[in-house]
């Protein structure tokens, strides 16, 4: 695990631009909040960023895979997709989709609330 929380600090730390977030462990990875937002999750060493309908086809496109984990020997996918490698490398590009995946939480959180 102390890998894990290796990656988690650089990841906190490549996040700066976007503003105070907080790491929380969950599952084995960890949430990552924002306003007490969760907008990422970080699981294997690996950052996955929130999406809805509005910005999914934005990491489609790039090739990247859904969040995704075995429950009773099936697959369960989540809204929750790998980041492009470069935001691992730029502070600006991490910024912009920390940004994008942030407002993507935002609308899937007031959707629920509408429904509820």
């Amino acid at each position: 695990m102390g890998k894990s929380n290796e990656f988690v600090e650089f990841i906190l730390e490549m996040l700066q631009l976007f503003g105070y977030v907080v790491a929380k462990p969950m599952f084995g990875g960890y949430g990552l909040y924002a306003d007490g937002v969760m907008f990422a999750l970080v699981a294997d060493d690996t950052l996955y960023f929130k999406a809805d309908e509005l910005i999914k086809n934005d990491f489609i496109e790039l090739g990247l895979a859904p969040f995704s984990y075995a429950k009773n020997g099936a697959q369960c996918k989540m809204s929750y997709y790998s980041a492009p490698d470069d935001v691992l490398e730029d502070m600006e590009n991490m910024n912009v989709w920390a940004q994008k995946a942030y407002a993507a939480a935002l609308r899937v959180n007031k959707q629920k609330q509408r429904t509820a």
